[in-house]
């Protein structure tokens, strides 16, 4: 089994990671090896909700139009409840690694649920933390996984989107 290897862009602004998310596309990039984490800020009077219309997940909410669009491009979505954080809303591959770390109750070190889906790209602790706290303070995560190439290309591209960060974790001795 190969090792995993990660780029992790972080974006002050949904705009800037649906635009990047777009840029991947347009360099032909797989988009089934896309994820974006983002949270939901809502007021008591507004709804949010989710619910799956087919083979596509439909969302309302003050990013609806966001998510929607972000979903409709990328493979897999979930909203996760985080205890001190609020509504997570999760695009991509990195679900599927989140769900499975917490039926697993691999959550280690304190780590969020986000956290356990990210200790399974192979992303180092010390990235996770800073990641972390990243989203918790609305800034949204594109993670893009794939072999060392495509992680370096992808980061290449992500380097020119108005990225705060955009850091390839590649697993060493592969």
């Amino acid at each position: 089994m190969s090792k995993p290897h990660a780029v992790v862009a972080v974006y002050h602004s949904h705009v800037e990671a649906e635009a990047a998310i777009r840029k991947l596309k347009e360099a032909d990039f797989d988009m089934t090896t896309l994820s974006i984490v983002g949270r939901e800020y809502q007021t008591d009077e507004k709804v949010v909700g989710f619910y799956n219309a087919g083979d596509r997940m439909r969302y309302w909410g003050t990013a609806g139009a966001f998510w929607g669009g972000v979903w409709g491009l990328l493979f897999g979505s979930a909203l996760f409840f985080v205890p001190g954080v609020g509504p997570v809303l999760v695009g991509g591959p990195l679900v599927g690694w989140i769900v499975a770390a917490l039926e697993g109750a691999v959550v280690v070190g304190g780590a969020s649920a986000i956290g356990a889906g990210l200790v399974s790209l192979g992303i180092p602790d010390d990235s996770i933390v800073a990641y972390e706290t990243a989203f918790k303070v609305g800034k949204f995560l594109l993670i893009v996984h794939g072999t060392p190439e495509e992680v370096t290309r992808a980061r290449e591209i992500l380097a020119d989107t108005g990225a705060e960060s955009a850091i390839a974790h590649v697993s060493p001795g592969v």
